[in-house]
């Protein structure tokens, strides 16, 4: 018998005589907060400003004009939209719409000047915009990979907390969780942004829906 033979053995029998865990664990998570529509829009605001995003409000109705608005400013003419967006939001921009397809490369996304999603959920306390990969929403590189994001969030999918936030998710669903443009800090603290997703973030929230 090798050494490596003993110690799997011995490491087999420990196991065979460790108690058994329990079936389910005990989460003691806070649940059931809540706060008016103006004060969870401000909480949320604050969070995105805090981490470097740009916030807009609107109405459900004036959504089209903010959108082109704010696609206007950014000088953007050519953007990708998931499969499944509503048109109407791009109704008032002029520039070239490109549908994003799994087939397409996830190379070839950087050429775009921005994207427009929807979004699952978002939680105010954290200032965190959560994408499941719906048909609104699309994969995870049309949201990563282009360097502007412009993300559509209705206030009425906005959770105090994340445990709120959690059980409006499909733990099935590919989840995307975003807090604000890309950054990170190498070894001297210096901040690099864009290195994991877009630089720009822009978080258009419709009040009304």
């Amino acid at each position: 018998m090798t050494a490596r033979e003993i110690v799997l053995g011995r490491v087999r029998d420990a196991l065979a005589l460790a108690p058994r865990p329990p079936v389910t664990v005990e989460r003691a998570y806070r649940r059931g907060r809540s706060l008016s529509d103006a004060e969870r829009l401000e909480l949320f605001t604050d969070r995105l400003v805090d981490y470097k995003a740009q916030v807009r409000t609107c109405t459900a109705g004036d959504a089209a004009r903010v959108l082109a608005d704010v696609l206007d400013g950014l000088g953007a003419r050519r953007i990708g939209v998931p499969a499944g967006l509503d048109r109407s939001w791009l109704a008032g921009w002029a520039g070239t719409v490109v549908e994003d397809r799994a087939d397409v490369p996830a190379q070839s996304l950087a050429t775009l000047d921005a994207v427009v999603t929807a979004s699952a959920v978002s939680c105010a306390e954290t200032g965190t915009i959560f994408l499941d990969g719906s048909a609104d929403q699309g994969r995870r590189a049309l949201s990563l990979v282009p360097d502007v994001h412009l993300c559509v969030v209705d206030l009425s999918s906005v959770t105090v907390g994340v445990p709120e936030a959690l059980t409006r998710l499909v733990p099935e669903r590919p989840t995307t969780l975003i807090s604000g443009p890309s950054a990170t800090s190498d070894i001297e603290l210096e901040r690099v942004e864009g290195v994991h997703g877009p630089r720009t973030l822009v978080v258009i929230v419709r009040t009304d829906v």
